[in-house]
């Protein structure tokens, strides 16, 4: 077979990503035992605050300054898939909706004309370590609805698909959905003015996991851009060719992908999709088509502040005993435990 391998780069921060993505993180911090406020119960000092993402003893504060993670910030043009694989994610933002999330759930943004919005790390558990991983991914919206209304969802970790397959040799495959079908049951649909809410965009937003010397052969996709993220093990085969370094790979999405994990477990991230193709004009939280829409998205949010704060800190928690939960825009609540 020939190589489905277009293009190898080493994962760095952030990943590299191509259209209709724009950016994708892993953030990966060994949290110590949190304190009364939910921050970290250890001194701060010899931390840059406010701009802390050095990885003194394997964690970040970000932009937080008591409790880690990122305060109010706007965006504008584009849309953030947020993927919290362990810890928790406390959500506020200038629509009025709240959610505290974690364990595999993903949350959906579409920031439009513009919103702002709070994601904080709450450290709940006192008595021992709090790690967080997640992926946070933007993924770009087309001319035609960069000024769409702004929405909020939750895709729940009960209602995302797992594909749990096993090889001829018996290995275990699993292959979680957060965007994308594959197999009998689709994932929660988008939301309505995403780019993966068109039905020929082919968005696919998969982690697969394989354990060790597991092979599967990833389906073949025509008319996408593919790049699967290698993270986790010590080797991943495609087709011919053998990484052993943690990358990415640009692939040929017209071919059909084998896949062999090394002699650890193997997980991967998968980002597919059919390329917007128009310009992309990006400044800070701004995604926009031109220079002349990025100047207007700052005049907008010095004017408006897409819609004002309405709540009384830049970076609120919501408790140390609240589980999961999401409070919708239009009020309604979802408790998930």
């Amino acid at each position: 077979m020939s190589d489905p391998i277009l293009q190898v780069a080493p994962l760095g921060f952030p990943w590299p990503c191509v259209d209709p993505f724009l950016f994708c993180v892993h953030h990966d911090d060994a949290y110590p035992a949190g304190n009364e406020g939910l921050g970290p119960a250890v001194p701060l000092t010899g931390r840059d605050l406010g701009q802390d993402f050095a990885g003194k003893d394997g964690w970040r504060m970000y932009h937080g300054e008591r409790v880690p993670g990122f305060p109010q910030h706007p965006h504008r043009g584009f849309e953030t898939v947020t993927v919290v694989r362990r810890g928790f994610v406390d959500h506020s933002d200038s629509l009025g909706a709240t959610a505290r999330f974690g364990g595999g759930d993903a949350q959906w943004l579409t920031a439009g004309r513009g919103i702002v919005h709070a994601e904080m790390f709450p450290l709940l558990r006192r008595d021992q370590a709090n790690p967080l991983e997640l992926f946070q991914i933007w993924l770009n919206l087309p001319a035609a609805d960069k000024l769409a209304e702004p929405h909020f969802a939750m895709l729940w970790s009960e209602d995302i698909p797992q594909l749990s397959q096993t090889d001829d040799a018996g290995r275990g495959i699993v292959i979680t959905t957060i965007a994308g079908t594959l197999g009998a049951t689709p994932p929660p649909a988008p939301p309505p003015r995403s780019w993966a809410a068109r039905p020929d965009s082919d968005v696919a937003i998969w982690t697969l996991a394989l354990e060790p010397g597991a092979r599967w052969t990833l389906p073949p996709a025509p008319g996408t851009t593919r790049c699967l993220y290698f993270f986790v093990g010590d080797a991943i085969t495609m087709g011919p060719r053998t990484l052993r370094q943690h990358s990415v790979a640009l692939l040929d999405s017209d071919q059909p992908v084998p896949l062999g994990a090394g002699e650890r477990r193997c997980e991967l991230l998968l980002l597919q999709g059919r390329p917007i193709g128009e310009p992309v004009a990006q400044q800070g939280p701004f995604v926009m088509n031109t220079r002349a829409e990025i100047q207007q998205a700052y005049l907008d949010y010095q004017r408006t502040r897409f819609g004002g704060w309405p709540w009384p800190d830049d970076d609120p928690v919501h408790g140390a005993t609240r589980g999961r939960f999401a409070r919708h825009v239009d009020g309604r609540v979802e408790e998930r435990g």
